[in-house]
């Protein structure tokens, strides 16, 4: 059995079980280096709340990896100039990886393999994080699905959900000294202010973490999750799965092996890995989807840039308590429910007039789950110019939809507390609440809390004319 040892480089693949790259490298006998690069050469850099839970899920993984004998070596650089040292240090002569789909990283990945073949080395790449490649599901004419619909219905037929891997018994380490660099030396956590530890108390960071979450979802929550998924009023109506996706503590394929005791009761559950995965098939075709127009027509919509609105957006202190609530629970916790993220992008977006490109990186920046393909595909959905959009007509009432899908106001209480005390009637619309009810509330519209920053009817009727500006 050969000592030369083979490089194992995690990702967004901070697992051990169901780790292809890793089963693969462990089944050879050999010794595995496994490492974690902090790349500081790629072109987008994770954002605040991504870097928060990278920590605590680098710590997850590196327990993990000691139970099965190895080590997480821990580097910081360009990931190209660390393989180099790390294969001259160690006389490794193979690197195995985990697919990524994004351009830059992806040319990163092609360059390194390139160079490392020319010299003899072996580099295997797995799909790890999606069911299917971006590219395999093909329409009759050998183009990709624009639509979500068609694409999952023939997406299903060949996704891959056979049995996942398990994680490694053991794994054999490599027995010389390398050099690790202290995760604290990456400065990922948050200092002044440490707004980090506030959202600790909502998140079990790690694959434990993950499989705890999709297991309390699996024994309950899922039967009505067509429904409570729109609510989010109710604090176990989605998995809470995104963070744990975005950064491979779980795979889909884990996810969708859980849920094949009762596919029917997920079926509406699964579909939403569906759009995650057509999210980065739209990316993988259109690279920039983050940053440009899916739709060309779109480069000509005249957008209104305001930076006391988009700040106040931000802040969660629009005048709409709906939106505010999305915001601060954005702002607290990391995270933000899906009905309430259609609902505060349409906000921006089509009652501010601002570019839908300052939602994304903003939400790139706060989401502990912005993941490359869905954040920047959701934004687009929303706007209007995204594959299988909303049209821009649709234009999120941003009170009604409180009402609906927050009836008795228990969202808005919990993250905008100083409207906890008006009663249900007024919760959602305060502008409307009579005097003697605002003062009986203790609140002071324009002081405790803002007056709408613009009126729901007037920025209606002006997105709706702007809209029709770029399509005469």
């Amino acid at each position: 059995m050969s000592k030369v040892p083979i490089i194992v480089w995690f990702r967004r693949d901070l697992r051990v079980a169901d780790n292809p790259a890793l089963s693969e490298a462990a089944k050879t006998g050999r010794p595995v280096i496994c490492l974690y690069v902090f790349e500081t050469d790629k072109e987008r850099e994770l954002g605040g709340a991504s870097h928060w839970w990278l920590h605590h899920s680098l710590e997850s993984l590196t327990a993990d990896l000691k139970k099965i004998g190895a080590k997480l070596i821990l580097r910081k650089g360009q990931a190209y100039r660390i393989l180099d040292m790390l294969i001259e240090d160690t006389g490794a002569d193979s690197v195995y990886w985990n697919r990524r789909y994004e351009e830059n990283p992806r040319e990163i990945d092609t360059a390194i393999k390139s160079d490392l073949t020319e010299r003899g080395l072996t580099i295997k790449s797995f799909r790890a994080n999606l069911l299917s490649e971006p590219w395999s599901v093909e329409t009759k004419t050998g183009g990709y699905y624009k639509v979500f619909t068609p694409y999952w219905r023939m997406a299903q037929e060949s996704i891959d959900t056979s049995k996942p891997l398990p994680a490694p018994k053991k794994i054999s380490s490599f027995e010389g000294e390398i050099k690790s660099e202290a995760l604290e030396s990456f400065k990922l956590l948050p200092t002044s202010p440490d707004w980090g530890s506030k959202m600790s108390p909502y998140w079990t960071i790690g694959s434990k973490g993950a499989a705890k979450a999709l297991k309390q979802f699996l024994d309950g929550p899922v039967s009505n999750y067509s429904d409570d998924r729109n609510r989010p009023d109710k604090e176990d109506g989605t998995s809470k799965l995104s963070p744990h996706l975005a950064f491979g503590e779980i795979s889909p394929k884990q996810i969708w092996q859980a849920c094949k005791g009762d596919l029917d009761k997920a079926r509406k559950f699964l579909s939403e890995i569906g759009w995650r995965e057509f999210s980065y098939v739209l990316l993988y075709h259109n690279p920039k989807l983050a940053s440009e127009n899916y739709k060309s027509d779109f480069d000509a919509f005249e957008w209104n840039p305001n930076e006391e609105n988009l700040r106040r957006w931000q802040k969660g202190q629009t005048g709409y308590p709906f939106v505010d609530a999305g915001m601060r629970q954005l702002w607290q916790t990391g995270w933000q429910h899906n009905r309430v993220r259609m609902v505060t992008a349409s906000f921006l977006i089509k009652h501010l007039l601002i570019d839908w490109r300052e939602g994304e990186k903003w939400f790139h920046d706060t989401l502990v789950d912005a993941d490359p393909a869905s954040n920047a595909a959701s934004w687009q959905w929303v706007a209007g110019s995204g594959a299988d959009a909303a049209p821009y007509f649709r234009i999120f009432n941003p009170f009604t939809q409180g009402e609906k899908f927050d009836p008795n106001g228990d969202y808005v209480r919990k993250f905008v507390p100083e409207l906890k005390h008006l009663p249900n009637k007024f919760i959602h619309r305060p502008w409307d609440a009579p005097a003697l009810v605002l003062k009986e509330a203790g609140v002071n519209l324009g002081e405790s809390y803002p007056k709408p920053i613009v009126d729901h009817k007037v920025a209606r009727e002006r997105a709706l004319a702007a809209y029709k500006a770029t399509r005469e």
